[in-house]
This record gives C-alpha cells, sequence and structure tokens, in this order.
C-alpha cells in the first residue's frame, strides 16, 4: 500500500519538455512583464476558452480583488460571505470598505439572496459573493436584489474556472468576477489570477490599475498598484489550456468514484454542485456529523496520522478572525448556518494525478468511522 502523502491538491504541470521552448523564447526576447507576447495571447485564449467578452491578467487573485472593487469605486459597507478564504474580505479592509457578513444557503454554502435585503443599510453600496467550491450561486436573485437597490456585483470567481451555467459562463454574471490562477487550482499559471469585466473601458481602465496607473511614460491617471502578471506565468497558462479538459475530465472521475464509494456511510454528506452545465470539480467538500462515529476533527487527523492531508476549508469562518469579529454582523447568532459548514466541513483530495489505489485508502478511513 501506498504510504507516501497525499494532498487536497496537487498543482497539474504540463511537460516540461513543452514549456523549455517558451522559455528560450522569453530569453531571448528578454520582455519579461508589461503585457509582452505571451501575457496578450494568453488574455485572448482565456477569453476564447471561458466564453467572456474581456479578461485582464493579474499577478494573484488578491490584487485582483484589490484593484476590482478600485475600478468600481466600491466604497462604504459591501454585502458578503463569511464562508470564505480570509482574501475575501481582506480585500474588503485594504480598500477601507466595511463587510457585512451575511448567512449562506445550507444546501450550496453560497451566500444566501434570502438573506441579503435584511443587510442592505444607506452605506451599501455592493454584493460580494463566492462561487464557493465551483457552485455558481443564485445570479439571478443576486442580481434582481442588486438592480431593485442599485448595487454592484462584484464575484469572487477563484475557484469557478470553466464553470457554466444554462447562460454560458457563470464568470459572465455580475458586474466583474475575479479567478485565482494560484498553483491550487483547477487552472494555475503558479500564481496568478484575473478580472472578467464587460467592455472595453473598464479593461482599459484595469490594466491602468495594475500598472501603477500609467497611460504612457509621462501620464499617470489613477493611484494603481503593481498587479502585472509575468511573461513567465502566462508562458506557462498557455501550457495549461492545451491540457485543461484532460484534467478536468480525470476530475470529473474522481469525483464521481468518492461519490459511488461513499453514498452509503452514514453521517457523511457530498455536497452537490447545484445542477451546472458544467462543472470543474475543483475541489471535493463533505459534512461529516453524527451517526458518523467521528468528529470532524478527529476524521481529520485520522487522514493526517497516515499521510492524508485532507483541509478543513472553510475553518476557521471568517468573520471569528480578530478584525472581523467585533462586527455586528460576524455574531455567531446571525450565521448559524455557516458556523455549522465550518465545524463539519472537509475537503478531500481531489486531483487529476491521484490514484486509484490512494483515493480507496482515503475511503478506506472514512468508511472506518461509520
Amino acid at each position: 500500500m501506498s504510504t507516501k502523502p497525499v494532498y487536497v491538491t496537487q498543482p497539474q504541470l504540463p511537460p516540461l519538455e513543452e514549456f523549455m521552448p517558451l522559455l528560450a523564447q522569453i530569453w531571448e526576447s528578454r520582455q519579461l512583464t508589461n503585457s509582452g507576447p505571451f501575457h496578450q495571447r494568453l488574455e485572448d485564449e482565456l477569453c476564447k476558452y471561458l466564453g467572456v467578452p474581456h479578461i485582464a491578467l493579474f499577478t494573484n487573485a488578491t490584487i485582483a480583488l484589490v484593484t476590482a472593487l478600485q475600478a468600481m469605486r466600491v466604497t462604504g459597507e459591501v454585502i458578503t460571505t463569511p464562508y470564505s478564504f480570509v482574501a475575501t474580505s481582506h480585500s474588503l479592509l485594504w480598500n477601507g470598505i466595511k463587510p457585512v457578513f451575511v448567512d449562506v444557503d445550507p444546501q450550496t454554502l453560497n451566500l444566501d439572496p434570502a438573506r441579503i435585503e435584511a443587510a442592505i443599510t444607506p452605506q451599501t453600496t455592493a454584493i460580494m459573493p463566492v462561487h464557493c467550491y465551483g457552485t455558481p450561486c443564485d445570479v439571478a436573485e443576486i442580481q434582481r436584489i442588486a438592480d431593485t437597490y442599485n448595487l454592484k456585483v462584484l464575484y469572487d470567481a477563484a475557484h469557478a474556472f470553466g464553470v457554466a451555467d444554462a447562460a454560458g459562463s457563470v464568470l459572465n454574471h455580475g458586474d466583474m468576477s475575479v479567478l485565482s490562477f494560484h498553483a491550487t487550482k483547477v487552472f494555475n499559471t503558479f500564481e496568478g489570477g484575473a478580472i472578467v469585466c464587460k467592455d472595453a473601458k473598464t479593461k482599459q481602465r484595469l490594466d491602468h490599475l495594475k500598472n501603477f496607473g500609467f497611460v504612457d511614460e509621462v501620464t499617470v491617471v489613477a493611484p494603481g498598484i503593481n498587479g502585472k502578471m509575468s511573461e513567465f506565468n502566462a508562458a506557462l497558462g498557455l501550457l495549461q489550456l492545451q491540457h485543461i479538459d484532460a484534467a478536468l475530465q480525470r476530475r470529473a472521475e474522481v469525483d464521481a468514484r468518492y461519490r459511488a464509494w461513499l453514498a452509503d456511510v452514514p453521517g457523511i454528506r457530498c455536497l452537490g454542485h447545484g445542477g451546472v452545465q458544467r462543472h470543474n470539480y475543483a475541489y471535493f467538500p463533505v459534512l461529516v456529523a453524527a451517526p458518523h462515529r467521528r468528529s470532524r476533527d478527529e476524521l481529520y487527523l485520522a487522514l493526517r496520522d497516515t499521510g492524508i492531508y485532507a483541509r478543513r476549508y472553510f475553518y476557521p469562518l471568517i468573520s471569528d478572525f480578530p478584525m472581523y469579529r467585533n462586527l455586528p454582523s460576524a455574531a455567531a447568532a446571525n450565521l448559524p448556518v455557516a458556523r455549522r459548514a465550518a465545524e463539519q466541513v472537509l475537503c478531500l483530495p481531489i486531483y487529476p494525478d491521484l490514484t486509484l489505489e490512494d483515493q480507496q485508502r482515503i475511503v478506506d478511513i472514512v468508511r472506518a468511522g461509520a
């Protein structure tokens, strides 16, 4: 039996022999950054693959979130979820914006639209939902609320690369969507991110903001930041696109095996995909509760003891961290569904190269506690 460590996800990398010719081109051109040819090509190819009108590449998704909020001129208060990675809310604080936490839907663990309107105040200017685990939010209802109250919508779509609903790419909903291309994501450029927007004028503003606000050598139009993606990362992304469909297919197979093998395990609930047209199988979250004999943390430790590094993703809630927990919206009584999910969730390993043997090891440990 294999004893090598198994992590929640492992970076999907193209063959090294495919990358070396591109690396040689970068070396020869001496253009390492500042919207070089690989950067431009990757933006074009991603627009085609994802079915979006405009995309601006960034050095990472956190800088992209910070910049998107600036480009949208969001101020005051923003309604968001406590059940996410901390970068979601941190991007608000970096912009001097107050996060207002709203509970999540028990089925999807996405922001619950039924709770949004009660949280709106005269200071609310936007809604910032997360497509958690790649499962789309209730985009129609969120947009209805936004339109009714004249609010902007920025989607944290870090998990949603390639996900599509009946209308096409989920990235086209809202005013903007932000993607993550971190090494642990379905599609990665080692480090990276992107903003999807609807028109060329907004794309131009994003390009200015990610390059210190420069328009040309002597003209600065905004207090921008250094958020540019390098040619090295962009070249890697171009190669990843050539392999992404095969990787998604293998992820789907891992997902299907988990669902079949865990279907009859008492106390283990596999989260659904929300009936999407196309999923990316970015994560495999389960909720652990009675009558499973182990608590979530006991199962987490049992897996770690055998070299399987599952992740309690997301635990703790963002609202529990020191910079947020004194906000009125962070009160535990305000977030019962999110809190219960954070106490029960465990993401099991899922990636294209996960072997049958290792997946069976994981399932056997989960079943042993039933």
